[in-house]
Order: structure tokens, then C-alpha cells, then sequence
């Protein structure tokens, strides 16, 4: 059972009496913050009194007398203005953690009414290795997934890689006039990626070279306006200030964007190679258009390199993700829903949701002023095509009732509009949400970059923090002495190897996860690998010192748990850690409610900051009484179990010795 659903369920039978929507109130229940108020509490009498136009304490103390709690708590109390504190009993405390000892799922119930949950989640161009861009799409998506589906739902991990647009016409134009045959060779997914820069880099410089004259031409003009703005204004003229503060921004918008297109054309023309490509390539982004509607036509040779072509960069892409320990139950790309997309454009004209407008097929949506669009006036599809087929696709194939989109927030306006043109089409009956992150910062707050301005690579960043993570393990295994001082490092050479690994990888994926996932946040090895801290560390060397605890005692952990042995609360710490291992669904529940895997790392660094208070407070293997060890060691025991599975959950792994 779980404590918090359980107080709010009851709450709520009282609460709909009161009020014809109770949601907001029953929320308003939460675990407290200070342990001396009680286990939970209860803020929702103040709102509620002031909506009905009464007094918060007497609200307060008629919810209080209607509650049947009294298998559960202790009678609540009304403090100050009208907070309702709960204290959970002693017997029912111990009844509930005892029943968890043994538990593989560690109290955490099966879904009662399960969802068909489709996670959209990675999605990487095959066409260029992965970078750092893609790391937050994958662990959030993954741990998602992982949650979803322990709490007992039916979920497809979908991979919806881009393996068919325009990134492909630029490999294909690259292949054909750029290719350097013996690095192809040698390394054809490393030469393809070359490629895909290199006329990405010339298409840009040209678009450059052909905008910066227009971005000149708007500098002067808001310049102009700008002078003339602030010569005019008169004192204290609030809306003259609010039109400078505008004028001000887009001077400055537009200075930074010659800035970068100057940049952009610097760096071409300074390297005698780029600039002869790109004298000899002036028409580079049409050509490789070209070449990608080519490919989208059939066209024998392109079909042809686009079959040798994916296979490889799928398999590049796949030792990234078992690094990563990442699964996926399908990987469609872009590719499986193209012969999907006419129908889905005639479908959409014949039900009249869909018209054409300038020769072509757009979506009009109430209250929007852009359209949706799914058809080019050049009868190209385009990416809302592909999305809306694969939503087409998901519900008649898959079946799903959820579709989560863990895709940056960069995005959100299409997926706002993508969204709504599904309900419109007629699946106003399934659940779409997206998943939106921020951005990986470096040290100087800007998008992570290589020293040369290059995104940093996926691989690069896990070797890194690996390489890091090994000199800690080392250093750490090699301060081990016994007790007459003599060095005793108990890890060999491989398995400091797979403790680094685990280390390593479990930083990085833990580091992105505490966040909250709409925030940036800046990227730093030392803080993520510290072993002190709200760190994916510290958690295995929670883990990993429980281990260490049962084999010094040389004790079964799984006898243990199977014996006769019962956890009972002999101090203050023991009841605060067992409350605190109970709330694990409590986390689980929050994670799947609000798509946010961070509530779930602020559970775990709770639980591992519980039990080191526990650890200090109370002894273990030295314990006299024996009831009382043996209810330590369960206590010891449940606590690595929830810190293994809520890593586990985040797909991070532990070790028994670090």
C-alpha cells in the first residue's frame, strides 16, 4: 500500500463533499518537510476555506473529524491557521516495511489499469555520428521507459531515427563528388560523416554569403530607427521605452547574427581547400536537394547507396547505445512510414481537415495563425507528413493509448501543432505528450563544444568520464589499508576496469537525470564523478558499502531475508529510514505522473542520505542483541535493494566493490 495514495484517496471521499473539484486539494497532500510536524501534511484547508468564504481552522477540523484514518495514523492535528499534520502509526510502519523485506518488486504495486505506451525517445540522423545533443533524448526516454514498464505497462521503445531526408542528399551529393575512396575505405561511416560536414559547411557558407548583405541592410535600418527612436523620446513615456527596449533587442539579434554569418564565411574563405569546393560546388544545397528527392523517387543508384549506406551507420550507432546499456522494441525510421505519407495526405483532404493554399497542403488550425503544413507546393512531404503517419501508425498497428515524445524543447511549437492536428484527424481519444529538455552547457554557459567549436561526439564524452572515473577508482582502491597500515587494494586490474565503466557511464546518465529536464545545465566531470553529493557515485558507494557490510559479516543477504528475523524500531533513525523506503512508489507514481525522472534521483539521494544518518546513528555488525541486529541487517539490506533497482530504473548500474 501506498501511504501517500492511500491518505489522498481517503481524503478525497471528504473532500468531494466540500468542493465539486477536489484534484487540486488532494495534491495539496504531501510528505512534510520536518520530521517534528508529523510523516505528511495537509496545506489544502486554506485554499479551500477561501473559495467557500469560512474560517481555514474550522475547515480544517471538520475534514479532520470526517477522516477515517484510524488504521493508519495517529489522530491528525490542526496547527497554526489550518496545516493538517499526519503521523503514521508505529504498528502499521512495521507491518508495511516487514512486508517488503521479501518483496522483488520492494512494495511497489502493478498497474491496475495498465496503458499502451508508445516512447518516442534518441531519434538520431544515421547520417553523422552521435553527438552530446542526442545524450538527453536517450537516458530521459530510456529511464522513462524502464519505469513505465516496471510499474506494469505495456510500452514500446520506438527509435524514430532519421534516415531519409535531406541529411542523406547531402552524404549522396558528398559520396559522389567528394569522396576520399581510401578513407571510405578504411572507415565508411567516419568518411560519410566527413561528408555530411563538409557540405553541410558549404551549403551554409553559401546561404551565408547570400544572406549577410540582407542582415547589413536591416542593421542600418533598425540602427536608423533606433537613433531617431531615442532622439524623439520624451521623459517618462512608458510605451516610447518598451518600443526602445524592442528596438534595442533587435539590434542586438541582428549584430549577433552578422557576427555568425561572418564567422561562417571566415572560416570557409581562410582555408584554401574550402574556398576552391566551394567556388567549384556553387549550387551545393540545390544539388544535394536534388540528390535526397532522387532517393525519395526510387532512383536506382541512390536506393542502391542508401541500402549500402544505413546498415553501416546503424551499426555505429549501436555500440553507442550497448555502451549505454539502451534498448529499443523497434526502430523505424523515417524511411518505414514514406510510402504512408500520400495516404495520409488524401486522407486528410477528403475529410476536409486539410486544403491547399499557394499550391500547397496545409492543416488551418483554430486560433493559429500559421498553418500546418504536410504537402510542399513542389508535392515534397514534409517532417509533420512523416509524424502524423507514424501517429497513424502507432494507434492502428501498436494500438497505443499514450504517445511520449522525448524530444527537445526547441520543438515544442511543432509538436503543440502536431498534437492538435491529431485530435482534429479523429485520436482526440489518446493521450500525446511531449517530453521537452533543455540544453548541455559548458563551463562558460554556452552549448557544449569542443575547443575547435565542433559538437562534441557521444563516444569522445563516455571515454572521458570513463578515463576519469578509472584514475578515481585506482586512487581510491589503492588508499585501502588493514588495520597495521599495510596497503590492501582489493580490486585487480579487470575489474577496475568494469567498476570505471560503471562509474563512468552511471555519472553522465545520472548527472543529466537529477535535473529538471527543462532546464540547461553545464556539464562538469569533476562534480558528476565526486562521491559526496547528489552524484550517481555516491549512490553506488552507498550500495556498494551495504555490500561491503554483509561481507564482512560473512551473511547471505538472501537467508537473510527468507529467515524469521522481523525489522523493529529501536531508534529514531530506523523508523526515518523505513518511512523512507516506503515512499519508493511514492517516487515511481511522480516520475510517471509528471515525466520527470529527477523526482526519482531526489528519492534516491534521500534514501542513500537516510540511511548514512541510520548507519552513523545506529551500530550493525556490532549490535549485541541479536533481534535487533538482525533487524538492521534487513534494514541494510532493503536499502541497497532500492537504491540498485531506482539506479537500475535510471539505467544505471552498481557494483559490489568499488
Amino acid at each position: 500500500m501506498n501511504a501517500l495514495s492511500e491518505l489522498r484517496s481517503r481524503f478525497e471521499k471528504v473532500l468531494s463533499e466540500l468542493t465539486s473539484d477536489p484534484a487540486p486539494f488532494v495534491g495539496m497532500i504531501k510528505p512534510t518537510q520536518d520530521a517534528t510536524f508529523g510523516d505528511f501534511q495537509a496545506n489544502c484547508a486554506m485554499p479551500l476555506a477561501k473559495q467557500r468564504g469560512t474560517n481555514p481552522r474550522s475547515l480544517a477540523a471538520e475534514i479532520v473529524s470526517k477522516l477515517a484514518v484510524s488504521d493508519l495514523c495517529h489522530p491528525p492535528e490542526v496547527a497554526g491557521p489550518g496545516f493538517i499534520n499526519i503521523r503514521l502509526k508505529e504498528d502499521w510502519l512495521t507491518e508495511r516495511i516487514n512486508a517488503v523485506v521479501a518483496d522483488p518488486r520492494l512494495g511497489v504495486e502493478l498497474a491496475a489499469k495498465p496503458k499502451r505506451v508508445v516512447i518516442d525517445y534518441s531519434a538520431p540522423n544515421v547520417a553523422k555520428p552521435m553527438h552530446v545533443g542526442h545524450l538527453r533524448s536517450t537516458v530521459l526516454g530510456n529511464a522513462l521507459y524502464r519505469v513505465f514498464k516496471f510499474c506494469g505497462h505495456q510500452v514500446v521503445g520506438d527509435n524514430h531515427i532519421g534516415d531519409w531526408g535531406t541529411q542523406f542528399g547531402m552524404i549522396l551529393f558528398g559520396y559522389k563528388n567528394l569522396l576520399d575512396a581510401a578513407a571510405f575505405q578504411s572507415n565508411a561511416v567516419g568518411e560519410l560523416a566527413r561528408l555530411y560536414r563538409l557540405v553541410s559547411q558549404l551549403s551554409t557558407y553559401h546561404d551565408s554569403k547570400a544572406e549577410l548583405p540582407i542582415a547589413e541592410t536591416r542593421r542600418s535600418q533598425l540602427e536608423t530607427e533606433l537613433k531617431a527612436a531615442e532622439a524623439t523620446k520624451a521623459p517618462n513615456d512608458k510605451q516610447a521605452e518598451k518600443a526602445l527596449k524592442k528596438l534595442r533587442t533587435d539590434v542586438a539579434e541582428i549584430l549577433d547574427q552578422i557576427k555568425t554569418l561572418n564567422k561562417q564565411i571566415e572560416t570557409v574563405e581562410s582555408s584554401q581547400v574550402l574556398k576552391a569546393l566551394a567556388d567549384a560546388h556553387p549550387q551545393i544545397a540545390e544539388l544535394a536537394r536534388l540528390e535526397t528527392a532522387k532517393l525519395h523517387a526510387r532512383d536506382e543508384e541512390n536506393t542502391r547507396l542508401w541500402n549500402q549506406f544505413v546498415p553501416q551507420c546503424l551499426a555505429a550507432i549501436q555500440g553507442i547505445y550497448d555502451r549505454l546499456d539502451i534498448q529499443f522494441d523497434m526502430t523505424h525510421g523515417e524511411s518505414y512510414y514514406n510510402p504512408l505519407l500520400a495516404i495520409v495526405v488524401e486522407e486528410m483532404q477528403k475529410n476536409g481537415l486539410a486544403v491547399e493554399s499557394d499550391k500547397a497542403i496545409c492543416v488551418f488550425i483554430p486560433g493559429n495563425a500559421a498553418p500546418f503544413l504536410i504537402r510542399k507546393s513542389d508535392g515534397a512531404f514534409t517532417y509533420a507528413t512523416t509524424d502524423l503517419a507514424t501517429i497513424r501508425y502507432r494507434v492502428k498497428e501498436l494500438n497505443a493509448d499514450t504517445m511520449i515524445y522525448v524530444v527537445d524543447t526547441r520543438q515544442s511549437e511543432h509538436f503543440r501543432l502536431l498534437f492538435e492536428t491529431a485530435r482534429l484527424w479523429g485520436y482526440g481519444d489518446r493521450q500525446f505528450v511531449h517530453v521537452n529538455f533543455g540544453t548541455i552547457l559548458g563551463k562558460d554557459n554556452k552549448p557544449y563544444k569542443t575547443r575547435s567549436g565542433d559538437t562534441v561526439g557521444l563516444e569522445s564524452l563516455l571515454d572521458a568520464a570513463v578515463a576519469k572515473a578509472r584514475q578515481i577508482v585506482n586512487e581510491n582502491d589503492d588508499r585501502k589499508k588493514d588495520d597495521a597500515g599495510n596497503p590492501t587494494p582489493e580490486l585487480d586490474d579487470a575489474t577496475r576496469a568494469v567498476v570505471a565503466e560503471t562509474v563512468g557511464i552511471g555519472a553522465i546518465k545520472y548527472a543529466d537525470l537529477r535535473h529538471n529536464r527543462e532546464s540547461d545545465y553545464v556539464y562538469d566531470e569533476d562534480k558528476m564523478l565526486a562521491t559526496t553529493g547528489d552524484t550517481a557515485t555516491y549512490m553506488q558507494y552507498a550500495y556498494a558499502r551495504v555490500c561491503g557490510i554483509f561481507r564482512k559479516g560473512s551473511i547471505n543477504r538472501e537467508t537473510l531475508r527468507q529467515g524469521a528475523g522481523q525489522i523493529r524500531f529501536t531508534h529514531p533513525s530506523e523508523r526515518a529510514l523505513s518511512l523512507q523506503l516506503l515512499r519508493f512508489s511514492e517516487a515511481l507514481d511522480g516520475v510517471l505522473s509528471e515525466f520527470r525522472p529527477n523526482i526519482l534521483t531526489d528519492y534516491l539521494f534521500a534514501t542513500a542520505n537516510s540511511f548514512s544518518t541510520f548507519y552513523q546513528e545506529c551500530s550493525v555488525l556490532k549490535e549485541p542483541d541479536e533481534a535487533t541486529r538482525t533487524s538492521r541487517l534487513l534494514l541494510c539490506d532493503l536499502t541497497a535493494r532500492v537504491i540498485a533497482v531506482g539506479l537500475d530504473l535510471l539505467g544505471i548500474k552498481t557494483c559490489e566493490q568499488m
